[in-house]
């Protein structure tokens, strides 16, 4: 992170230069730390700036040029999602800058970050990456902005784009970079994206196909049968050597658009003669709509979404063209996951599991809550086939689900009992973007290779997808059973529609892994927003309730479910947010920490948003209008609806169920939502705290206390 440190190495120069929106964190958990030391383990001299000083060009200039390129991230969340709130307010803190403190990164860092790596060295060569970099790989709507912007490759001037699981393609890049290949004439490398002038392809033998035609009957793409199709999947390992590149000089072929008495098909294109004619599909490129169309209309950005999201899949994606312009966004096909050996690896290297020691002052060692909430997690696993609309999880980690091995597992807590400082003996999660996805997978490799579904458990679990928790409850077993290790507990968020699928995991993580209180996500209770978010009936929660409250009396346990709602998702009406806070006062919740939709790019719930169409279905100018909450006061009283019980959002309720003519739920019975008095001092938000005269009262805020609180 210094020059002092270069020298100390007697290092002259670095071969790539990481920088980060994130304080330096040595650990998996952070990307930074991740792709570092996997350079580092092919051989690769890697400097970090952390959280570098925006304003000038200086900073980047710490390390000196890099010999290879420049990597840039934001760091482990987007910049916008970082600083600002659903409601658009900026956040007061920042858990991944040590001492929390706020605006120590600009606002779309990719951006800022890559144009100031070429200001430092304007010959030096800029990879983005991330998470931020993965979802803004094309036109995508901006919630901040409240407009559609373009790609993030135009915008940062950048040389790559890498998205998604990074691995394969940063250490291939790197030696071939290393080898001496110019970065224009990669194009091969799957998971990358780049500007390419209009029209270009690699290859007399690729062909590409215009999927703009919204208006065609049918659906937009009508897809083969995916359980019939014997689709082809190759094999991937993570090549440590350079690779050959097609020549970005070959003349392009292209097809005529597909006119609308003509759908495009899956499998094919059909000419001036009329006839289907077979297309390879490794080298077809589908043509979006353009930013210039997308960002001025509505239907074609929510077609272009539904056809991104088709595209996903990395057994069968193909290659996708977006004109930005006169030049063309070029993005080749996701990575290919991770086998467990290579997760075993990526995770095995030898990460120091804390702080750089910069961070630490003679005033002592500066706090970063990120570090601290995981500093004893584990991640076991990536990737969430779960497909939820307002999830970005599936765009950048995908959908098939990557499993480190058992001893991978095991090893991690011993080198955490044996090397973290200030290790008590509790381990404070063992899982991913869920909690019990571990090794769940399709049951036949080929129907995974050419399904089309955006989701594996919606409407319900899929026939095909295999449910059997039994390796996760015996890592449960032998984790807890390792030297030193007083508790496993769970923090991720439990999957309950697939948990329900195995009794025996639920008894397992009742009895052994629940801390009091288990993080548990139904989102809602009604169906219409729940279609729009693909998730399942509030029924299935309540089977998991059922089997949560058993299996708790049976190990003698007082245990609680701590639930978790969306306010103002596309496609919820204030009817649905009235009886979902009935469902909650019938059930005696009173929730503390609540959710308002926050549209982040891409995800299938920001279309929606954004265009008030429904991607999942298909989108023509006469499809049905999605409900979307827009204004602020809508949105404010949506929240209300899930704190009923706060007696400063009782005028507000009062109001609404007026206007709903549901005044019947106002008064002081237990039939009634909200009371009809007004504690003194509550209710007055827009009034200056000093004009107060009472503090408002403070409601129980978990299940748990509600139960205390009644005993007393």
């Amino acid at each position: 992170m210094s020059r002092a440190e270069m020298d100390a190495l007697g290092w002259d120069s670095c071969d790539i230069i990481i920088v980060s929106g994130d304080a330096y964190i040595d650990h998996p958990s952070f990307g930074a730390a991740l792709i570092g030391r996997l350079l580092e383990a092919q051989g690769f001299r890697v400097g970090i700036i952390g959280q570098p000083d925006w304003h000038s060009a200086e900073p980047f200039r710490a390390l000196g040029k890099p010999n290879l390129f420049f990597g840039v991230t934001a760091g482990n969340m987007d910049s916008m999602v970082n600083r600002y709130t659903s409601d658009r307010k900026i956040r007061s803190e920042d858990a991944y800058t040590p001492n929390a403190e706020p605006n120590r990164r600009p606002d779309r860092a990719v951006v800022v970050y890559a144009q100031r790596c070429r200001e430092a060295y304007p010959d030096a060569n800029v990879v983005i990456g991330s998470i931020e970099a993965s979802l803004r790989r094309i036109a995508h709507y901006d919630y901040w902005s409240d407009k559609v912007r373009r790609s993030v490759l135009p915008d940062s001037k950048a040389d790559l784009l890498i998205y998604g699981n990074a691995e394969r393609a940063i250490v291939a890049l790197a030696h071939r970079l290393a080898a001496g290949e110019p970065i224009e004439h990669i194009r091969d490398l799957r998971g990358t994206g780049f500007m390419v002038p209009r029209g270009w392809m690699p290859g007399e033998d690729w062909v590409e196909v215009d999927s703009s035609d919204v208006d065609a009957p049918g659906p937009l793409i009508k897809h083969a049968n995916p359980y019939g199709e014997d689709a082809e999947s190759t094999s991937q390992t993570l090549h440590f050597h350079p690779q050959t590149t097609a020549s970005p000089e070959a003349p392009s072929h292209r097809l005529k658009p597909v006119s609308s008495s003509m759908p495009l098909l899956d499998s094919g294109v059909r000419r001036n003669d009329g006839k289907l004619h077979k297309l390879d599909r490794s080298r077809t490129a589908i043509r979006l709509p353009s930013y210039e169309q997308v960002k001025g209309d509505p239907v074609l950005y929510a077609h272009a979404s539904r056809t991104f999201h088709l595209e996903s899949n990395p057994g069968n994606a193909r290659v996708l063209i977006q004109a930005h312009g006169e030049r063309d966004v070029w993005l080749n096909p996701p990575p290919l996951p991770l086998t467990t050996l290579e997760m075993d690896g990526v995770y095995g290297l030898p990460y120091q599991r804390k702080p750089h020691p910069s961070y630490n002052t003679a005033a002592g060692e500066a706090k970063i809550p990120a570090y601290e909430m995981i500093r004893f997690s584990i991640n076991i696993m990536r990737g969430c086939f779960g497909g939820c609309t307002f999830c970005s999880i599936t765009e950048h980690e995908g959908r098939v689900i990557q499993s480190r091995s058992e001893a991978s597992i095991l090893q991690e807590i011993e080198d955490i009992r044996d090397k973290t400082p200030g290790f008590t003996g509790v381990i404070s999660d063992l899982g991913g973007p869920s909690a019990n996805m571990y090794r769940l997978a399709c049951k036949s490799d080929k129907i995974q290779a050419s399904c089309r579904r955006l989701s594996c458990v919606f409407p319900d679990v899929c026939e095909n997808m295999g449910t059997d928790h039994g390796p996760l409850i015996q890592l449960y077993r032998k984790a807890r059973a390792i030297r030193g290790v007083k508790r496993i507990l769970i923090g991720s968020g439990v999957r309950y529609d697939l948990a329900v699928r195995s009794p025996e995991y639920i008894k397992e993580l009742v009895s052994h892994h629940v801390g009091g209180y288990l993080k548990i996500a139904p989102e809602h209770t009604e169906a219409g927003p729940l279609a729009h978010m693909m998730k399942p009936g509030i029924g299935t929660y309540d089977k998991f309730k059922q089997l949560f409250d058993k299996f708790s009396k049976e190990a003698g346990k007082e245990q609680y479910l701590i639930p978790y709602f969306i306010a103002a998702h596309p496609g919820t009406t204030d009817l649905d947010m009235l009886n979902l806070a009935l469902w909650l006062k019938r059930n005696d919740f009173r929730l503390d920490q609540v959710q308002t939709f926050l549209p982040t790019p891409m995800a299938i719930a920001s279309a929606m948003y954004h265009s008030q169409r429904n991607p999942l279905k298909k989108v023509a100018r006469n499809s049905p209008l999605v409900e979307t909450i827009r204004s602020g006061r809508q949105r404010k009283l949506q929240k209300a609806f899930l704190r009923y019980h706060d007696p400063e959002n009782w005028p507000l309720l009062r109001e609404a169920l007026k206007e709903m003519g549901r005044a019947d739920l106002i008064g002081n019975g237990k039939k009634h939502l909200v009371p009809s008095f007004q504690p003194a001092g509550t209710g007055l938000r827009q009034a200056s705290p000093a004009k107060r005269t009472v503090k408002p009262v403070k409601p129980f805020t978990t299940e748990a206390q509600r139960h205390r609180g009644k005993r007393r």
